[in-house]
């Protein structure tokens, strides 16, 4: 169907698009750093299978898992269990370290960008709600 068969469908109503949910910052900053974790879980898991630390099928299937795991996570920010999901996942990025020692410097890097993202998310969002506010009393 071509764009000009869109535009005028003869008995039908036009078709309208559904309103995006608004997000804020926080939500927005932590669904980032949830995916950059995930993304970045594909190095240590090559890493776990190069060294032997594991079996290559554990390995994988853990590494995969967790980068599952944490790109849908990142689509959970928007309600406050989600950001509490959040936070678990950051507290087993720092138990990889057991498997990995290294982990345990990249978990600590990826830990402060999660406060960072959820302090100043918040911020933002109060500064916002503020700002909008003062705009409606205007």
């Amino acid at each position: 169907m071509t764009n000009a068969n869109r535009a005028s469908r003869p008995g039908r109503a036009p078709r309208t698009r559904k309103p995006r949910r608004e997000r804020g910052a926080q939500e927005s900053l932590l669904s980032i750093a949830l995916v950059l974790e995930a993304i970045m879980f594909f190095f240590p898991m090559l890493v776990v299978f190069g060294k032997g630390t594991l079996p290559p099928a554990l390995a994988f299937g853990g590494g995969i898992g967790a980068m599952i795991v944490l790109a849908l996570a990142a689509r959970l920010t928007g309600n406050p269990a989600g950001v509490w999901f959040g936070w678990l996942l950051q507290a087993a990025i720092l138990a990889t370290g057991f498997i990995e020692p290294f982990m345990f410097a990249v978990a600590v890097v990826f830990l402060a960008l999660w406060v960072f993202c959820f302090v100043k998310g918040g911020q933002l969002d109060r500064q916002n709600a503020a700002r909008r506010a003062a705009m409606g009393e205007d």
